[in-house]
């Protein structure tokens, strides 16, 4: 693995997505108020958009057409992803947590801190629905590559999996005793991995719910998970402290679990 280094932010980076589709191409939301796109082949950035706020939520549009980008204010700003240029800018009367289109690219979800998943048409930005999902702050969302189902994360430490057509709650994941922070499904959809500040990832079968594949024990809360797009195998980041030198520095490590033994 080439390790690179991306410089060029003046504040926290809150989050990373790559491109749906071109596996050259990410991008970055900081708090020092813009989003950077990035070039892996010349690890470059490429293009730097200013927003109005202190950036803490992004997404890609599965067509790679627009990039969705929330601020500390619950302002979600749409930006053309070719001329870098706002598209449309939404006000939101609610604490926003995480935001990400359908597989269709026609509907945008938002998770929020009234334990709501709104729900818009796109690109009208018109409500279409809000389902309380769960009893307190909706943290994460994610929809898995099959385009069936979608899942969220909350303060409750519930994992809950929904059913993209219908709307409805299929089953809950309620094995986490911490707020769940992250998610992210296996590319045949197939698993479900969950995590929180408990020591361990949970590793879900999707289909059967209560199945418990998996434990992944970590020594540290875990900040965000992401399985392999083509493969059973998982990534993670925890909050570690680099203990040798200096036990206020993070580690900054990620890990992998799922390689094969003979590797």
């Amino acid at each position: 693995v080439k390790e690179n280094n991306y410089r060029g932010h003046g504040d926290s980076v809150d989050q990373l997505c790559w491109h749906p589709s071109n596996p050259d191409l990410f991008v970055t939301a900081s708090g020092d108020k813009t989003i950077r796109i990035w070039d892996v082949r010349t690890t470059k950035c490429i293009a730097t958009v200013n927003t109005k706020g202190e950036n803490i939520n992004i997404c890609w549009s599965p067509d790679g057409q627009t990039i969705a980008v929330g601020n500390k204010d619950d302002v979600v700003t749409f930006i053309d992803a070719k001329t870098h240029r706002s598209k449309a800018e939404e006000q939101f009367k609610f604490e926003v947590n995480e935001i990400s289109w359908n597989n269709d690219n026609n509907m945008f979800f938002l998770t929020n801190g009234n334990g709501c998943i709104n729900i818009l048409s796109y690109p009208e930005l018109k409500p279409i629905q809000s389902i309380n999902a769960h009893p307190s702050n909706c943290i994460c969302i994610k929809f898995d590559p099959m385009g069936k189902y979608f899942a969220t994360g909350s303060a409750d430490a519930l994992v809950s999996l929904w059913d993209v057509d219908e709307l409805v709650c299929v089953r809950c994941f309620s094995r986490l005793d911490w707020p769940v922070r992250t998610l992210s499904f296996s590319h045949d959809g197939k698993m479900l991995a969950s995590a929180s500040e408990d020591h361990f990832i949970d590793i879900a079968e999707v289909e059967t719910g209560n199945e418990k594949l998996w434990e992944v024990q970590c020594e540290s809360p875990t900040f965000t998970v992401a399985w392999h797009p083509k493969r059973p195998l998982l990534a993670f980041a925890c909050d570690d402290k680099d203990g040798k030198y200096d036990s206020s520095r993070e580690a900054g490590t990620v890990k992998l679990f799922g390689l094969p033994n003979d590797s």
